[in-house]
C-alpha cells in the first residue's frame, strides 16, 4: 500500500474501525472467559491498543475512567522495563502513582513485537476491576482507607507472564503477602488468565493487520486516526466559550476550574487552580483519572463518530498543581477519587462550559461481603438536562459505563435478596428540560456481612444550569430485621445481619432552563406524546381533559404568559398527533400537571 503524509478518508475509516473492532474483540474474550461477577456480568473492564510509544489509538466503548488513563500505565511500563521486554511477556499494574485508576482496576499490558522479535511495534491493554484485592475491607472500595495500602495490593509492572510461561506462584505470593491480603486468590487468578487470554487475542488480530496491509500502512494510519480525532476536537473547541466553575462535594472539598478558549489555534486550557488540597481521606483523584476526566468531556463535545484516543488530548492543556486533591503524592488514599471525583469533575466540567446539567455525581458504590464472598457494584441514577434534551432516568452516567449484576445471578451467587429496584419518581430537577430520575435499591442479608456505601450527593444536590432546579440528593440507610432505621453518612461500613436491608436511594439529575409552566410535565408528556402516536383517544376527548384540567388547577390564577403557552403546546401536541393513548385520562393528566 502506498504511504502518503495525507490519509485516503475511505481507508482512514476502514482503519478506524479494524482497530476498534480489535478492541471489541479483546472485551468478547475477556467477557467470555472471566470468573468474576464483577467482569463477566457487570462488564466492569476495558480494553484498547496503544501504538510504539504507549499512546492510546483505539478502544471498545467500555470503562471512560479506564481508557483516558491506561496510556500512562503503558508509559510507565516502557520507562520501567523498555530495555527488557521480550515477546511472551505480559505485566501487571495497578498503581495510581504511575497510571492506575485506583487499586480494585488491575492492568494487564502485553507488548507486540516485530516478525524478527526485536522491535515493539504496539502494545494492548486490558483493565479490568476485581471485586477483591486486599485491603481493610471485603471488595477492596473501604469509605475509610487514608493510604493506597489500606485499599489493597499494589502491582507496580509485575511481571504476570514470562515469555509465555504463567508464573502463578510468585502472583499468589505476591497477593497474600500483604498487610491487608487479598481474600479469594484463585479468582484474583481466574480473572488475570481472562485479561492475558483477551490480549492475546488483540497480538492475534495486530499481527493479522500487519500481516495484511504492512506495518508502515497500520502505523501510519494509527498516526492518522489520531490526528483525526485531534482535528474532531479542534473543531468543537471553537464553538465553545471560556467558562469558569466551582462545584463543592459532600466532605466540604472543592472542585475548581476554569476553561480558557483560545481561538487563534483552536485549543483550551484548563486550569484546576484552586481546588481544595489533597485530602486525608480517599477522596483524591490520581492525575491520571483527572487527565481521562477531561478527555472523556471533550470528546462528548465532538459530534463525529471518532475513537477516544491520544489525539483527543493535543488541544487541551490541562493545569493540575501538585498537591491538590487531583493530583495527591503518594501514598494518599484514592479509591474514591476514581469513582466519586472523577464524576464532580466531570460534571464541574460541564457547568462551565454550560452545557448540561449535574448528573447524578456519584457511582453509589456498594460493597459487602466476608471471608466467603466478596461484592461491589456501582448503582445507577438520573443524568443531567442539557440544551435541548431531557435527562434520563435510571442510567450509568459519565465516567462508568458498566451494568448491575441481574437479579437472578446475584441471588444466586450471593446469600442476598433483592427485594426491590424502581425508579425514584421525582428526584430530578425541574426545568425547560427536567433532570433524570434516580432508583431505589433494597437489598435483604441472608448471611452475616460487612457491607459498606462509597457515594456523594447526600448533603449538596446536583446542580441545575440556565434557571433548571437541582436534582435531589440521595439516601443511605439501614432497616434492621425488628423494623428500626438508620440513616448513614455518604460513606459508611456496616455490619448486616440476617434479616437486615440495606436501602439506597440515588440522586437524580439536575434540570436545565426555566419552564414556563408551573410544572414541567405538560411538556414532557407534549414531546412523549409525539414520539409515541399512541393509539384510539378521540381529540374531543382531550379537549374536555384539558376544560376539566384547567378548572382543578385555578385557571383563572395563572398568568397570561403560562396560559398562551399551555394552550399552545396542547394545539401543537394535536396538530402532531395521529391518535390519542386512552389512558391519558382526566385524573392522570392533573397528577402529571399539578402545580405546587
Amino acid at each position: 500500500m502506498n504511504i502518503t503524509s495525507q490519509p485516503d478518508p475511505v481507508r482512514l475509516e476502514i482503519f478506524k474501525n479494524l482497530y476498534q473492532f480489535i478492541a471489541e474483540q479483546m472485551g468478547i474474550v475477556l467477557q467470555n472467559t472471566a470468573t468474576s461477577v464483577n467482569i463477566k456480568e457487570r462488564l466492569d473492564f476495558s480494553c484498547a491498543i496503544f501504538d510504539s510509544s504507549g499512546l492510546l489509538v483505539a478502544n471498545a466503548p467500555h470503562i471512560p475512567v479506564h481508557l483516558g488513563s491506561m496510556s500512562e500505565s503503558i508509559r510507565s511500563l516502557i520507562n520501567d522495563k523498555g530495555d527488557t521486554l521480550k515477546q511472551g511477556n505480559v505485566y501487571l499494574s495497578n498503581n495510581p502513582y504511575n497510571g492506575g485508576t485506583h487499586i480494585p482496576d488491575v492492568t494487564a499490558i502485553t507488548p507486540v513485537f516485530d516478525g524478527d522479535k526485536k522491535q515493539v511495534i504496539f502494545y494492548v491493554a486490558s483493565r479490568g476491576h476485581q471485586a477483591d484485592i486486599g485491603g481493610i475491607t471485603p471488595g477492596s472500595m473501604p469509605p475509610h482507607s487514608t493510604t493506597v495500602e489500606e485499599e489493597g495490593v499494589l502491582f507496580d509492572n509485575f511481571l504476570l507472564v514470562e515469555e509465555g510461561n504463567f508464573r502463578e506462584p510468585a502472583v499468589r505470593q505476591h497477593l497474600s503477602n500483604h498487610t491487608y491480603p487479598a481474600r479469594n486468590i484463585d479468582q484474583n487468578i481466574a480473572d488475570f488468565k481472562a485479561q492475558i487470554a483477551a490480549n492475546e487475542r488483540g497480538v492475534q488480530e495486530l499481527c493479522k493487520m500487519v500481516y495484511q496491509y504492512g506495518l508502515e500502512s497500520v502505523q501510519a494510519y494509527m498516526s492518522f486516526v489520531q490526528a483525526n480525532a485531534e482535528e474532531s476536537v479542534r473543531k468543537a473547541i471553537n464553538l465553545l466559550k471560556d467558562g469558569s466553575f466551582i462545584y463543592e462535594m459532600d466532605n466540604g472539598a472543592r472542585i475548581q476550574v476554569k476553561v480558557t478558549i483560545q481561538q487563534e489555534n483552536r485549543s483550551a486550557i484548563i486550569d484546576f487552580t484552586g481546588t481544595s488540597e489533597q485530602l486525608n481521606s480517599n477522596f483524591n483523584a490520581p492525575k491520571a483519572v483527572t487527565q481521562a476526566a477531561v478527555l472523556y468531556v471533550f470528546r462528548t463535545l465532538v459530534d463525529n463518530n471518532i475513537p477516544l484516543n491520544a489525539g483527543c488530548l493535543n488541544p487541551l492543556e490541562i493545569i493540575i498543581p501538585v498537591g491538590c486533591m487531583l493530583n495527591p503524592t503518594y501514598p494518599a488514599a484514592v479509591v474514591a477519587g476514581n469513582v466519586e471525583t472523577s464524576q464532580t469533575i466531570v460534571d464541574a466540567l460541564y457547568g462551565a462550559l454550560g452545557v448540561m446539567a449535574a448528573s447524578q455525581g456519584t457511582m453509589n458504590n456498594f460493597t459487602f461481603g466476608n471471608e466467603q464472598y466478596q461484592y461491589y457494584e456501582t448503582i445507577c441514577g438520573g443524568s443531567g438536562a442539557g440544551i435541548d434534551f431531557d435527562g434520563t432516568d435510571g442510567v450509568h452516567s459519565h465516567m462508568t459505563n458498566s451494568r448491575l449484576t441481574d437479579p437472578e445471578v446475584l441471588e444466586t451467587r450471593y446469600p442476598v435478596l433483592l427485594e426491590n429496584f424502581s425508579l425514584r419518581l421525582d428526584s430530578g430537577g425541574k426545568g425547560k428540560y427536567s433532570g433524570g430520575n434516580g432508583v431505589v435499591r433494597r437489598i435483604k442479608f441472608l448471611e452475616p456481612m460487612t457491607a459498606n456505601i462509597l457515594s456523594e450527593h447526600r448533603i449538596i444536590p446536583p446542580f441545575g444550569l440556565n434557571g433548571g432546579e437541582a436534582g435531589k440528593v440521595g439516601r443511605n440507610w439501614i432497616q434492621r430485621q425488628n423494623g428500626s432505621e438508620e440513616d448513614l453518612d455518604s460513606t459508611a461500613t456496616v455490619e448486616m445481619k440476617v434479616g437486615d436491608i440495606f436501602v439506597i436511594e440515588t440522586p437524580g439529575g439536575g434540570g436545565f432552563g426555566v419552564c414556563a409552566f408551573p410544572d414541567t410535565g405538560l411538556l414532557r408528556i407534549g414531546r412523549t406524546l409525539i414520539k409515541t402516536r399512541s393509539l384510539n383517544y378521540q381529540r374531543n376527548n382531550l379537549i374536555r381533559t384539558l376544560r376539566r384540567m384547567m378548572a382543578t388547577l385555578n385557571w383563572n390564577a395563572w398568568s397570561f404568559t403560562n396560559k398562551t403557552n399551555l394552550l399552545f403546546t396542547f394545539t401543537y401536541t394535536m396538530h402532531r398527533l395521529w391518535t390519542w393513548n386512552n389512558t391519558l385520562t382526566p385524573k392522570y393528566l392533573q397528577n402529571l400537571f399539578k402545580t405546587k
